[in-house]
């Protein structure tokens, strides 16, 4: 329990450590650390924010969202690194926490928005054109929007981390025991496909995170969409 927290917390240390590295001396020539930093955040300003709400209407939640981004990232990439080699975001509880900030973020963005009725006819699909089928659409959107979003965006977190985490767990120790068993050869075969789902699950992380904040950004989107 305690490694996992430490984890989360030594993440979130070198996330500030690493930008105010790279920022708080900004130059107009930038270093290579500012390089970096700069490549990474215009990635997601540019890349999701600016994608799913504008650069008007995006640029005050980039902060917000690069935070997130580079969040989710660490606690995945944890799970590769030596001695660490744990996924925080395998846990339910760190991506269902995630999820709900957003949750709350575009409930409360979707009554700012349009009001108290604008808002409960944004988030159940409510409109009058739809006739007789009205009640079921307006039941579903709601079970959809209200109950399930949320569910699904923490979970489809979870899911992934932890299969993977469980399949680079399989494959290091079937290598460890194929060597003292069966022999060298199936043991290196084995070793070849935890080194191949190791770069695989280095993809799968960094699209975890992508996924994750562009849903992030396309719940912000539909909050300040106009109903019709």
């Amino acid at each position: 329990m305690y490694k996992r927290q430490l984890l989360a917390l030594l993440g979130s240390l070198v996330i500030v450590g690493f930008f105010w590295a790279a920022f708080g001396r900004a130059k107009v020539v930038p270093g290579k650390l500012q390089m970096i930093g700069e490549a990474g955040y215009d990635f997601v300003r540019r890349g999701l924010v600016y994608e799913a709400l504008g650069k008007k209407e995006g640029e005050k939640y980039v902060p917000f969202m690069v935070s997130l981004f580079f969040f989710i990232w660490i606690m995945n990439v944890w799970s590769i690194i030596p001695v660490a080699q744990f996924p925080v975001t395998s846990i339910i509880a760190y991506p269902a926490g995630l999820a709900l900030v957003v949750y709350v973020l575009w409930v409360g963005l979707t009554f700012k928005k349009h009001g108290f009725v604008g808002a409960w006819k944004n988030m159940t699909g409510y409109d009058k054109s739809l006739g007789g089928i009205l009640p079921l659409v307006v039941v579903l959107e709601f079970f959809s929007n209200l109950l399930i979003r949320p569910f699904t965006h923490a979970v489809r977190l979870f899911a992934n981390m932890f299969a993977g985490h469980m399949l680079l767990v399989m494959f290091s120790v079937a290598s460890w025991y194929l060597l003292n068993g069966i022999g060298i050869a199936y043991a290196s075969a084995s070793f070849v496909m935890t080194i191949v789902m190791t770069a695989f699950e280095l993809f799968i992380q960094a699209v975890q995170a992508y996924v994750f904040v562009l849903l992030a950004c396309n719940y912000v989107q539909g909050a300040l969409a106009e109903h019709h």
